[in-house]
């Protein structure tokens, strides 16, 4: 018998039915996207704020530090420490600075004031030093004499070793943590990655010391013959900071060809690198088809493509009271400011920001004023402040 054909009502029944069911798979698909970090339109209006130069003509700069007057102190990568005021209409060198090695990557990287600088006047500095043949980070800490412009009682206390040859990936981040002691990024000096899965020496790590070099007691391998190291399993360091009110510290770190990090410090903790790694060899090749690893530490999140992250920080101001907790990384390669949008504890959503400059950032502080201030990486760099107009 040959079957009735299908009345309209029963077909329209189920046209509904299945209408009904694809809207539902469609809205848990899109909740499902929505809950991962990922690249979308602005979360917050911006076209309230701007941009302004502070400072231009500075040489690569790398790394920013506010004084109690208000104004800056700049590193130059090429091995200069510029003294700016406030208003950025006067601008004096500071002299002092131990020989530095400068070549590609290498040079004069992260200046930090001490917790006590009100009182001690003492910064902090990292910087390469040795020869094209040896040479590695270094760390420095010396009194600053702002009135005659220079640095005095220049003290290196740590030197990362082993020194080797090449001019890439040198970390070179300070962070004083809550007590007291110091970090130091490093890097696996690039052509060295396999030295990142031992802690018997410096590359490819995270050190912890006392402000005056010595070794915490309480540091993870402090019996080992690097007792300075602090995790491993590092690439190249470059980012690093407190989240606000509490102690818990944040990092990134650059993948090769994708695989940019985003991690929280543990102490004597493994980070993979190159067991595991979302990245390729920059040839494209395979470095390794492993993601995850027991007794490896997995990101917080991964950029890949590469944005090639540099300095980061937390909004802790009161201007842009949205942004307040917000992780902002600067992006090399992506030429932009990355804001991380981060409640308890999670990154939710991500936007890009400063697209229009097409400049790549290399630093990025939260400023005492409620302000963003960011360190463009050119050899006609800026200094810029980011927020509300005034």
């Amino acid at each position: 018998m040959t079957p009735a054909p299908e009345r309209p009502a029963t077909i329209g029944n189920r046209f509904l039915l299945l209408s009904v069911l694809f809207a539902i798979g469609a809205t848990l698909l899109w909740q499902h996207f929505a809950a991962e970090p990922q690249d979308r339109a602005p979360i917050n209006d911006a076209t309230h704020l701007e941009t302004t130069v502070i400072a231009e003509g500075l040489e690569f700069p790398w790394s920013l530090a506010f004084l109690p007057d208000g104004s800056f102190l700049v590193s130059e990568r090429e091995g200069r420490l510029q003294h700016i005021a406030a208003d950025g209409k006067t601008r004096r060198e500071i002299t002092g600075l131990p020989d530095i090695y400068v070549s590609g990557q290498s040079g004069l990287f992260d200046i930090t004031l001490a917790p006590d600088f009100a009182q001690s006047q003492t910064v902090y500095f990292a910087f390469a030093g040795g020869s094209a043949d040896e040479n590695n980070t270094e760390l420095a800490r010396a009194q600053l004499d702002i009135e005659n412009a220079q640095l005095q009682d220049v003290q290196i206390i740590f030197r990362a070793l082993p020194k080797t040859k090449g001019k890439a990936h040198y970390g070179g981040r300070i962070l004083f943590m809550p007590d007291g002691t110091l970090l130091l990024t490093l890097g696996d000096r690039f052509a060295y990655r396999d030295h990142a899965q031992n802690h018997d020496d410096h590359l490819g790590t995270v050190v912890r010391l006392m402000p005056d070099g010595n070794i915490p007691a309480d540091n993870p391998f402090k019996d080992g013959r690097a007792p300075e190291v602090y995790t491993h399993g590092n690439r190249n360091v470059q980012g690093i900071a407190l989240y606000p009110d509490s102690e818990t510290i944040w990092f990134h770190e650059h993948g090769p060809r994708g695989g940019d990090e985003v991690n929280i410090l543990k102490s004597g903790t493994n980070y993979g690198w190159p067991v595991v790694t979302y990245g390729r060899e920059y040839s494209g090749l395979t470095i390794t088809n492993k993601r995850h690893m027991k007794g490896m530490e997995d990101p917080l999140l991964h950029w890949t493509p590469s944005i090639a992250p540099s300095g980061m920080a937390f909004y802790t101001g009161d201007k842009m009271p949205q942004w307040r907790g917000d992780l902002f990384v600067g992006a090399l390669a992506g030429q932009h400011l990355r804001r991380l949008d981060i409640e308890g504890g999670r990154i939710i959503k991500q936007e890009k920001l400063l697209t229009k400059l097409e400049a790549r950032i290399r630093d990025v502080r939260s400023g005492p004023d409620g302000y963003l201030y960011i360190l463009t990486d050119a050899l006609d760099g800026q200094l810029l402040r980011y927020g509300p107009k005034r």
